[in-house]
């Protein structure tokens, strides 16, 4: 029950992430109307924020700047929903705080049937269209691999494609994961992704989410079935722009002494959401767990992942390929190999790349 329950909210949190609104406009909003939706939206916090006492401070704010009429302008549920979602993250400092409009929104429960065949084919077809958040795989210069993950989908669709992925690198000498604009996504998929960097046989419990509205506590580890492993270096690229489950994978990598962190601090979000109708298909994501790792017994919340190596975001890149060469120099063995990386290195160094050539051999 437990495993059907996670793969409901799963799929649920999923598609509200990685879908535009689409709820039709209807009727516009009236002053009861916005009264309403204030005070469900104050209950419902109140009972599943993470924190109960800033669950008390956010959902009075809200209450008190709609007594005043500081919601009168909000004409329609989308317009209100934006004004929702930008007030819930000043007031409360939880970046994971969020609303919008979703027309047909079930909210979840424990009783909620498990999706319908179609709506798991439809979720598998999004994905895939999605090239599940892959957004590019390349070998660099000097023989490093490279891959671009803008985010984590559930691991029961994304899983056999990082293994794909990582199959792809497995004879590079160095990898660099790209998270510079990754928002997050599944905490099991961080972990089935971060399985492949340690060795066949190895288990390593990675975090714990602590879910307040069911008092409940998941344990994250890194899964056994995974077969294609890379034992290289690592290196995790960052941005202010990283949040979420990217830096759950970019913390979990740094900590667990797997990876070398590049880049610039990250968004500073631990905090799962649940999402809760609250009127006029309106639906709110609210903050209900909190993430644990298992290590440092503390997250990132509101601090941000702190890079190894902090440069802007936009040298991140060159900046780790140019280390990795820099290793790869000094550990060649081969006189020509080091030649070329040399070359290769002072390349990258100087923001050149070689240009491809579509001649024949010999011809000018």
């Amino acid at each position: 029950m437990v495993c059907r329950k996670k793969f409901v909210a799963s799929l649920m949190s999923s598609i509200l992430l990685s879908i535009p609104v689409f709820a039709a406009e209807v009727a516009p909003l009236n002053e009861s109307d916005r009264a309403a939706i204030v005070q469900t939206l104050k209950a419902k916090i109140s009972a599943n924020y993470i924190e109960p006492a800033l669950a008390e401070r956010v959902g009075l704010a809200i209450a008190s700047k709609q007594a005043k009429g500081g919601y009168a302008s909000a004409a329609s549920a989308q317009a209100l929903s934006e004004a929702l979602a930008k007030d819930l993250r000043e007031f409360s400092g939880d970046k994971h705080f969020g609303a919008r409009v979703f027309e047909g929104f079930r909210e979840y429960s424990g009783t909620s049937d498990a999706p319908s065949r179609a709506e798991i084919e439809e979720r598998r077809e999004r994905s895939a269209r999605r090239g599940y958040e892959i957004q590019k795989i390349e070998r660099l210069p000097g023989n490093v691999g490279y891959i671009e993950l803008r985010g984590f989908g559930g691991p029961e669709f994304v899983g056999p494609a990082y293994t794909a992925a990582m199959q792809l690198m497995a004879g590079t000498d160095a990898l660099i994961i790209d998270l510079r604009r990754n928002g997050g996504g599944s905490p099991a998929s961080v972990a089935y992704l971060m399985s492949h960097f340690f060795p066949i046989g190895e288990e390593r419990h990675l975090i714990d989410i602590y879910n307040r509205p069911e008092n409940t506590t998941q344990q994250y580890w890194t899964v056994p079935t995974v077969a294609q492993r890379y034992d290289k270096p690592v290196y995790v690229l960052t941005s202010a722009r990283t949040f979420s489950g990217g830096e759950d994978f970019a913390y979990g990598m740094q900590v667990q002494k797997r990876g070398t962190l590049i880049g610039e601090t990250t968004g500073g979000g631990s905090n799962p959401v649940g999402w809760y109708g609250v009127g006029n298909d309106i639906v709110v994501a609210i903050p209900t767990s909190r993430a644990i790792n298992f290590i440092t017994k503390t997250n990132w919340e509101h601090v941000g992942v702190k890079p190894d190596v902090s440069v802007p975001a936009t040298q991140a890149l060159q900046t780790a390929h140019a280390a990795i060469l820099r290793n790869l120099v000094s550990s060649a063995k081969d006189d020509k190999d080091r030649t070329e990386l040399q070359r290769l290195l002072a390349m990258v160094e100087k923001g050149e790349t070689e240009k491809p050539v579509y001649t024949l051999r010999g011809e000018r």
